[in-house]
């Protein structure tokens, strides 16, 4: 399979505080190329928020507003491409609300969400969240709650299902965006 496995963390509760984003290329079921970034949003940190992910208003101090991380991204955004997320509705709204608040386009693109797909392919797990799924299908997780490291997962995960279960039962909930 090919893809793009998305995570976003963000500084607070509302969608377009985005604070981190991280993409992992997948090419003929290999990772290939990552992309990470801290991101300074427009908005203030919950305690809450970075008490989960670690990131803090003095990490972004210096990095960079999603306006100018966008360009960098945009191209693995388009109709050709799958865009994999674990909750994906969590950080499909993120991208949503983030462009809405630069004033940028949404972009059309195909979106898989493994949350979906693991519900209907193990629907014998204890429960579905990132972190369960990694320990039963017996993928490493070393720092959830960090982007890249939920990215890598994620994609794993979508990996393991394509080989155990056939790309059919994905295509069934591949939906497109934009």
């Amino acid at each position: 399979m090919n893809f793009v496995a998305m995570d976003f963390e963000t500084a607070n509760g509302q969608r377009d505080s985005a604070c981190s984003i991280a993409l992992v290329v997948v090419r003929n079921d290999q990772i290939v190329d990552q992309f990470y970034t801290l991101i300074k949003p427009e908005t203030y940190f919950s305690s809450r928020n970075s008490q989960i992910h670690g990131i803090y208003e003095e990490d972004v101090a210096q990095a960079p507003k999603f306006d100018q991380v966008w360009p960098h991204i945009a191209p693995f955004f388009t109709p050709q491409k799958l865009v994999v997320a674990h909750n994906a509705t969590f950080d499909i709204g993120v991208l949503r609300s983030t462009l809405q608040h630069y004033d940028i386009p949404e972009p059309h693109y195909l979106a898989l969400d493994t949350l979906t797909t693991s519900r209907r392919l193990y629907p014998q797990f204890e429960n579905h969240k990132l972190n369960t799924l990694c320990t039963n299908l017996e993928i490493p997780l070393e720092n959830h709650h960090n982007a890249l490291a939920d990215s890598i997962a994620c994609a794993k995960i979508l990996i393991k299902e394509a080989q155990e279960f056939g790309t059919d039962p994905l295509k069934q909930v591949t939906k497109i965006i934009g």
